[in-house]
């Protein structure tokens, strides 16, 4: 068996932010329109009327204070509300693809290595935009990749499932040096004209290179001391899109295609869940909450990682052992635990251990266990 260890990560961040003033201009005044267009109805008590939203509302609720996306402009117009993404030929590359190349390249460069020295790479995301063929293997063809790749979803917990993946093919010797991608378009699947949701989601794109120990070219490099996942079944966070939709003969009404959440039940459930995940992880490896420099978990709500870290640490995380980026990337899916290892890993000394944790839909959880090395350690 193998070592493995994370020698390279990278990011792609999309060109267009969104602030929260922008946001909730643009959504007031599609409640404006929609309550005048429905006035009669709703005098009537017919319809509820939309309420409006608010950038205390937001803060207060998740923390968020913009988020970047592929495409302002649809996502601002009020008789839009959603991002325009034209689409591209067959022959194209296609969008989801091209971000998770950008930050592919990022990661490729850190790590010190050329794309012809890995031997898999997987596509580890909450959705894919097309069922086939795999995001995966495209992303292998536009770098030049050899080997094998692949598709794989479990919603905001599928980057630390697909770093287990990696290193489980590492460990085992069936793959020198594994790319793990995370394109998150999550833009396109968030309902911006629901009151309760309209704010959580942004685009972006993460890379992670996991590779054997004994090979690692990397100056810097966090050995894998270990990899826990654990799924509980749940429908309180559920996006019901799928090519069975067309079969249904359903219209109208098709909120439940697009993200969709009960969110105190959610928060309720999922944080003493990943908390006790989280502990329980550490223990098997004769770990503790208080021997962990740093927890970069998953960026979904302010109050969630506070919770969670106080939950294992017995008081409140100060910002450099639970950093946040949620503030200014919003809740990115699957990506958001791997761009706070991205951002703020660089001051951590030889030997201090981390935790990348995610968790979301399904439900599911998943945790990795790094400790920094460095060629002066070695």
């Amino acid at each position: 068996m193998h070592n493995a260890v994370i020698t390279g990560t990278g990011l792609f961040t999309p060109p267009y932010a969104i602030t929260n003033d922008e946001l909730v201009a643009s959504f007031n005044e599609y409640v404006r329109r929609h309550n005048e267009r429905h006035s009669l109805e709703i005098a009537r008590g017919e319809r509820a009327a939309l309420a409006e939203s608010s950038v205390e509302f937001i803060e207060k609720a998740s923390g968020i204070k913009q988020r970047y996306v592929l495409d302002r402009e649809g996502v601002l117009d009020p008789d839009r509300m959603y991002p325009r993404l034209p689409a591209r030929s067959d022959q194209s590359i296609s969008v989801m693809a091209e971000i998770a190349v950008r930050a592919a390249r990022q990661a490729l460069e850190q790590s010190g290595r050329d794309a012809s020295e890995i031997d898999g790479v997987i596509c580890a995301a909450s959705n894919m935009q097309r069922a086939y063929p795999a995001i995966a293997i495209e992303v292998q063809h536009a770098l030049g990749i050899g080997g094998w790749a692949f598709d794989m979803n479990v919603a905001c917990s599928s980057a630390t499932f697909g770093i287990e993946q990696a290193t489980h093919a590492v460990r085992a010797g069936s793959a020198r040096a594994v790319l793990m991608v995370n394109p998150e378009i999550c833009s396109a699947h968030l309902e911006w004209r629901d009151r309760d949701c309209h704010f959580i989601f942004g685009d972006v794109a993460t890379a992670v290179v996991v590779e054997r120990g004994d090979l690692a070219k990397s100056a810097e490099r966090f050995e894998i001391l270990g990899t826990r996942l654990s799924t509980q079944f749940s429908s309180n966070i559920r996006n019901n899109a799928g090519f069975l939709n067309r079969c249904e003969d359903k219209w109208g009404d098709l909120r439940d295609k697009l993200f969709m959440q009960e969110g105190r039940k959610v928060f309720k459930e999922v944080c003493p869940m990943v908390a006790e995940h989280i502990g329980a992880h550490l223990t098997s490896l004769s770990l503790t909450p208080l021997s962990v420099r740093r927890f970069w978990l998953h960026q979904a709500n302010l109050s969630m990682n506070q919770l969670i870290a106080r939950r294992l640490l017995d008081r409140d995380p100060t910002p450099q052992e639970a950093p946040v980026i949620l503030d200014r990337y919003a809740n990115t899916s699957s990506a958001g635990s791997i761009i706070a290892f991205h951002m703020h890993r660089a001051d951590l000394a030889s030997g201090d251990v981390g935790v990348i944790s995610s968790f979301g839909a399904g439900y599911s959880v998943g945790s990795v266990v790094v400790r920094k090395s460095t060629d002066d350690a070695r």
